[in-house]
């Protein structure tokens, strides 16, 4: 692969990633329309190999090894700059202000109504028309000890999207020397201001030109959920999970339940919901759950500070985009794990906290670990 339109014709040679020591790489990957330049970041550390734009801080590859130490990369993705930008169903962008939806993107906070960006619907979803995943941030490399990573770093104008008040944004990607990728977020304000950040990386562990994940086995560590309505927004019901297609409190394949007659299904064509963490926010990330496929042996474990995680199932992938391994993207091809705080959060005041306030400084982690067997 290479630079925008040099698309490729079968899966990439993995000794083909470029190699910079310790030292994070950095190449021209295309311009936007209005002719700014967006760069990939090549880096790699304990096995694992990341690419990162600073269009959408998106996560264009992340290559780990199966059980004969055989790299494929494991996360959706285009081989251009203008697929990202014509079509892109957030395939691992960097998502703000507000990940997830806002019901008709609106809340009010201290007595002032706002009126947000509204692309979904009735509703504004993941920051709205014009959000994070479409920003280009600034990127900084580092090397510390024994990690690599990059530090992307945004400002949100006052009124952006609807939202208010100027927000700094800091967002760290580490690749330490065991192989784990964490995600370190950062953000501060100066009006009082809702947040809500995550990653949108569309996972498939066979190979993301692996076809259906309905064989991966999953398990979350979450003993409710929160319903949603038509519109996916949530109803304010803490629901058990237990009895219902939504119980991976115990390890079960992804297809298990997923054409069963529940309307949650039914609302979301499959599984496109937030899991209540029966851990709740925490200081430190906590192990929240496994992903495995059997056939390669790949198993990604997440562990987060967050008290939710929404898993979508890849309801809406319709073979109308082509990846990085030049197949067709069909539904049910990827799943994502967005650790997060709960959707429409700022009209639901029993949910946690996503305000903000000057003087405070939000922070939020999370890390993947990988290994095979």
């Amino acid at each position: 692969m290479g630079p925008a339109g040099n698309r490729a014709t079968g899966p990439r040679d993995p000794s083909a990633f470029p190699h910079g020591g310790r030292n994070p790489v950095k190449e021209l990957f295309g311009k936007l329309p209005d002719g700014t330049e967006i760069h990939r970041w090549s880096l790699e550390n304990g096995g694992t190999r990341l690419r990162v734009l600073s269009y959408g801080g998106i996560v264009q590859s992340l290559e780990i090894p199966d059980r004969e130490g055989r790299y494929a990369n494991v996360s959706l993705g285009f081989d251009s700059v203008e697929e990202y930008v014509a079509s892109s169903p957030y395939f691992g962008a960097l998502i703000g202000r507000f990940g997830n939806r806002i019901a008709e993107g609106r809340f009010t906070l201290d007595g002032t109504s706002y009126q947000l960006s509204v692309n979904d619907g009735a509703n504004s979803l993941h920051g709205g028309s014009g959000g994070f995943d479409k920003a280009v941030w600034d990127v900084e490399p580092f090397t510390e000890g024994t990690d690599v990573g990059l530090r992307l770093r945004l400002t949100s104008a006052d009124g952006e999207m609807g939202y208010p008040g100027t927000l700094h944004t800091t967002v760290t990607y580490t690749l330490t020397e065991r192989g784990d990728w964490r995600i370190d977020y950062e953000a501060t304000t100066d009006q009082v201001t809702v947040v809500n950040l995550t990653n949108h990386v569309y996972w498939n562990l066979a190979g993301e030109s692996g076809g259906s994940v309905g064989g991966h086995e999953l398990e979350i560590a979450a003993s409710r959920y929160t319903p949603v309505d038509a519109g996916l927004i949530p109803t304010g019901e803490l629901a058990e999970v237990a009895g219902t297609p939504f119980d991976f409190r115990a390890a079960k394949t992804v297809g298990a339940e997923l054409r069963t007659a529940d309307q949650q299904l039914l609302y979301a064509k499959g599984f496109d919901h937030n899991w209540v963490l029966d851990k709740g926010v925490t200081a430190q990330p906590q192990h929240i759950a496994t992903l495995r496929d059997p056939e390669s042996g790949r198993t990604m474990r997440i562990a987060t500070t967050e008290p939710g995680v929404q898993f979508y199932s890849g309801n809406f992938l319709d073979a109308t985009l082509v990846g990085t391994g030049g197949t067709v993207y069909r539904q049910g091809d990827a799943l994502c794990l967005e650790t997060q705080h709960f959707p429409d959060s700022p009209n639901r005041p029993d949910f946690p906290s996503t305000v903000l306030r000057p003087g405070e400084t939000y922070r939020s982690t999370t890390t993947h670990s990988f290994d095979a067997g």
